[in-house]
C-alpha cells in the first residue's frame, strides 16, 4: 500500500527534515507516527499524501510512483487519501456543509449530485443537524469532527490525521479516536501522527517513532 525506499527530503535551506526512511504500511493497517517536534512527523505525513515531494529516494502509494506521477495524475491519487490537517485549514466563510462540499467540487463532482454523500458524512461524525452552521460558531472538537468529515467525503482508502487530539479534551479525543477506529474496521489504512502519550499507551496498533529525522523504532 505505501511504501518508502531510502527516503529523504530536504528544505531550500539545506536542513534534512527527513533521512534516509525506509518504510513499509500495509492495507488496512493502522499506524501511529510520534516523535519530539521537529522529528519530521507532519512532513512524513505530507510525502503519503501526495503534497510534498521527496528531494531524494522513491515513495510508492497504491501501486503508483509518486516520483514519476505527472502533475496531471496528482488529483487522481488524492482521491484515494483523506488527509486531516493539524491546523484545520477549514473556510470560514463558508458553511460546514460547503466546508465538505469542497473536495469534491475540486474533483469535479456536480454539488447537487453529491448533497446525500455530503450529509451522511456529517451524520458519521455527528453534526448533521449543524450544516448550516458556520465554523466559527463550532466547538474546537466540533471543528475537528468537521475535518474528518470533509477528509471521508470521498470515501479515501488511507486516511491521514496529524495531530488530530491535539488541544481536545478527554472525552472529545476519546471521539475522536473511536471514530477512527470504526474506519480501521472497515479496511481504511489509517496513519496517525501524535504526542499524545495517552493514545500511545492504550493503542495496540503499530507505533513508528521519528528522531530527527530518522527512524528509530
Amino acid at each position: 500500500m505505501i511504501n518508502f525506499k531510502n527516503v529523504s527530503k530536504r528544505f531550500p535551506d539545506g536542513h534534512n527534515v527527513l533521512d534516509s526512511i525506509d518504510l513499509t504500511i500495509e492495507a488496512g493497517e493502522m499506524v501511529f507516527i510520534t516523535g519530539h517536534s521537529g522529528a519530521g512527523k507532519s512532513t512524513l505525513l505530507r510525502l503519503i499524501g501526495a503534497i510534498e515531494r521527496p528531494t531524494s529516494g522513491n515513495i510508492s502509494i497504491c501501486g503508483q510512483n509518486i516520483a514519476q506521477l505527472k502533475p496531471s495524475a496528482l488529483p487522481l491519487l488524492r482521491r484515494k487519501i483523506g488527509f486531516i490537517f493539524q491546523d484545520h485549514k477549514l473556510l470560514f466563510d463558508r458553511s460546514a456543509f460547503d466546508n465538505v462540499l469542497l473536495p469534491l467540487q475540486i474533483s469535479g463532482f456536480d454539488h447537487k449530485l453529491v448533497a446525500g454523500r455530503i450529509r451522511a458524512a456529517l451524520d458519521k461524525v455527528g453534526l448533521l443537524k449543524k450544516e448550516k452552521a458556520f465554523p466559527i460558531t463550532l466547538s474546537g472538537g466540533e471543528r475537528q469532527r468537521l475535518c474528518i468529515a470533509r477528509a471521508i467525503v470521498h470515501r479515501p482508502t488511507i486516511l491521514i490525521a496529524d495531530e488530530p487530539t491535539g488541544n481536545l479534551d478527554t472525552a472529545y479525543a476519546k471521539d475522536i479516536m473511536d471514530m477512527f477506529n470504526s474506519f480501521h474496521q472497515v479496511g481504511v489504512t489509517i496513519l496517525i501522527a501524535t504526542h499524545d502519550a495517552s493514545l500511545l499507551e492504550k493503542t495496540k496498533q503499530r507505533i513508528l517513532q521519528l528522531n530527527q529525522g530518522q527512524l528509530a523504532a
